[in-house]
């Protein structure tokens, strides 16, 4: 009777980050012939396009969010929760706070966060938006400063508490300014007694020219017209200087304001000291055309995390596509490359842009279309329902759109989190109760 051969260990993938570019990787490989193990701090996917929506009061968290394991049921895929602490390339090894992983493969996804461009201690003065904490942070804050201004006396603190202040003039600056300014002049339009939150000045700080850089100067337009219909200030060509609790300082003018919000830059996660690897201005690792680590064939980087050029020279913008086009790539190649098979270099497909401003207010490009208003707003809609993780996430965030539309509330009004740890210093003065 013939002796039966053992089947040799499955290739070993070990993917750092359940963002949009691990979890594509680690979908495309939970059923193909690999033990892929994907590493996270965090038990849940987050829907990052949507996080300025939970900082708004739009959305809860749990809509914009879904369990990794419920997402990767494959045979041979598994979940480490843990904080990776460093990896060494040459060992094949991954380090984290609950031990060590060995690897035949490496996916480095671990995304970015915001930058300050040198001036970190600004960060607890003007939160900027990636995780869930800093929605709720910031969310906290911007209820807090209407509910203290319903009861501060003095007039310049009322003034600072109902001044808005946004840092960036991209995507995630536009759509936050839009969505604070519908806020104040419709959702708490009629809560409150002693002030009227329609008077709150919400204020679009960009350092360059026009807003929305990556879109064509006719959306940049019709953005900032669009905004400046919903009252928000937009001031252009003035680069903040200075930042701290009771404001910012623009050039050799100072805009006083308790909430501030930073939406004016992203730097890379630290996985390039990790690999010992060359980086760009941001921290972004620079990788061969396969999205591999010049010198480690088995390790690659890919989304927010990694320096990639379009064919024309230009850097790939840290967009949900990027990362997930990049991540199905990365699975493709290391499924030829165990048969032998060499795979072309990674090629971004540009499908589009969109960025939503308000109600019935939005900028698209789409294969070469340029679309404004309500059908660009309808797209966006769309496209953002689509793409979001589980049946029950879309149900939600759609009926809860449906709702907010028809009627200008918002559900989650709600301020949570440790007294004190993420609100504006107190006034010092307070009305007498009643």
């Amino acid at each position: 009777m013939p002796i039966a051969t053992p089947k040799p260990p499955l290739p070993r993938v070990v993917i750092i980050g359940a963002g949009f570019g691990g979890l594509s990787a680690a979908k495309a490989l939970s059923r193909a012939p690999f033990s892929v193990t994907v590493v996270d701090r965090h038990n849940y996917h987050l829907f990052q396009p949507l996080l300025y929506q939970v900082a708004t009061a739009g959305l809860s968290p749990a809509d914009i969010a879904a369990p990794i394991r419920g997402i990767l049921r494959g045979p041979n895929c598994s979940v480490h929760l843990a904080k990776v602490t460093g990896v060494d390339p040459k060992e094949q090894t991954v380090t984290t706070e609950r031990g060590a992983l060995r690897y035949d493969y490496l996916i480095v996804a671990t995304g970015a966060r915001h930058a300050y461009f040198g001036h970190d201690e600004w960060e607890s003065a003007a939160p900027g938006l990636k995780k869930i904490d800093d929605a709720t942070t910031i969310r906290r804050r911007i209820l807090i400063a209407f509910e203290r201004a319903e009861t501060e006396i003095d007039e310049a603190e009322r003034k600072r508490l109902l001044t808005f202040v946004i840092v960036g003039g991209g995507a995630t600056g536009v759509e936050m300014a839009g969505a604070i300014a519908e806020l104040a002049k419709k959702a708490l339009a009629a809560d409150f007694r002693s002030i009227d939150p329609r008077d709150a000045q919400i204020v679009l700080v960009e350092a360059g020219p026009r807003l929305l850089p990556a879109f064509a100067p006719s959306l940049s337009d019709y953005a900032k017209k669009a905004l400046e219909t919903l009252g928000v200030e937009v001031v252009l060509s003035r680069a903040v200087t200075e930042c701290d609790g009771l404001g910012v300082v623009l050039g050799d003018s100072r805009l006083e304001s308790r909430t501030v919000v930073w939406a004016a830059g992203v730097r890379a996660s630290p996985a390039g000291k990790w690999l010992g690897a060359e980086t760009d201005r941001a921290g972004r690792v620079v990788v061969n055309s396969d999205l591999s680590v010049p010198g480690f064939p088995n390790v690659f980087v890919i989304g927010d995390t990694a320096s990639v050029a379009d064919e024309n020279g230009n850097p790939l913008p840290g967009v949900a596509a990027v990362a997930k086009q990049q991540g199905q790539y990365v699975a493709k190649l290391l499924q030829l490359r165990e048969r032998g098979v060499s795979s072309p270099p990674f090629r971004y497909r540009d499908y589009g842009s969109m960025a939503t401003i308000g109600r019935s207010r939005a900028v698209a490009e789409i294969w070469g279309l340029r679309l404004t208003g309500l059908i660009a707003w309808v797209l966006w809609s769309v496209a953002h329902v689509y793409f979001l993780i589980g049946f029950r996430n879309r149900l939600v965030v759609a009926l809860s759109w449906a709702w907010s539309y028809l009627t200008f509330e918002r559900g989650t009004r709600l301020i949570t989190g440790a007294e004190g740890a993420t609100e504006p210093p107190a006034p010092s003065k307070m009305r007498d109760a009643a």
